[in-house]
């Protein structure tokens, strides 16, 4: 058995948000492991709501601090689809999409492929704005992200 699968299970749920597209964007990702739960949360001044989805998770994966089995649920097609298919591909291209073009986001594509090289992680999506508690709260939180954003950098 890997070292990876004897550590308990690390949930992690993940939204990300953005007003335009571009424009202000935040993210937020819940992590739970028994009964202890922490939540990240951030926001970029011009971004892309396919960011926020990538930094959401990228950001949950920055605060474990050894190996772990991770589930990570999360409403974006683009991240789950990026991570379990889309990226072999692109890594055996170049970076290089199906339609000819560099990858789009790359810089945090590597990064969360780096992150993810530590943990065992299962991937899931789910249908956002369908009354998920999880997701609802990420939601929340990332679109109170965008609020200070725009406080700060008006």
């Amino acid at each position: 058995m890997d070292i990876k699968e004897n550590h308990r299970l690390v949930e992690m749920f993940a939204d990300g948000s953005c007003l335009g597209n571009p424009g202000p964007g935040g993210y937020c990702a819940v992590l739970r492991y028994g009964d202890a739960e922490k939540q990240i949360s951030g926001c970029e001044e011009k971004t892309t709501n396919n960011r926020m989805e990538l930094m959401a998770v990228i950001a949950g994966l920055r605060h474990l601090k050894r190996p772990c089995r991770v589930r990570i649920t999360t409403d974006s097609n683009y991240v789950v689809k990026g991570m379990t298919s889309w990226i072999h591909r692109w890594i055996r291209a170049n970076w290089i999409n199906s339609g000819g073009k560099p990858v789009v986001n790359r810089d945090l594509w590597e990064e969360l492929l780096e992150l993810s090289r530590r943990h065992t992680i299962e991937w899931q999506w789910i249908k956002g704005h369908n009354g998920h508690k999880e997701n609802e709260r990420c939601d929340k939180a990332a679109k109170e992200a965008i609020e200070k954003c725009k406080a700060i950098h008006p």
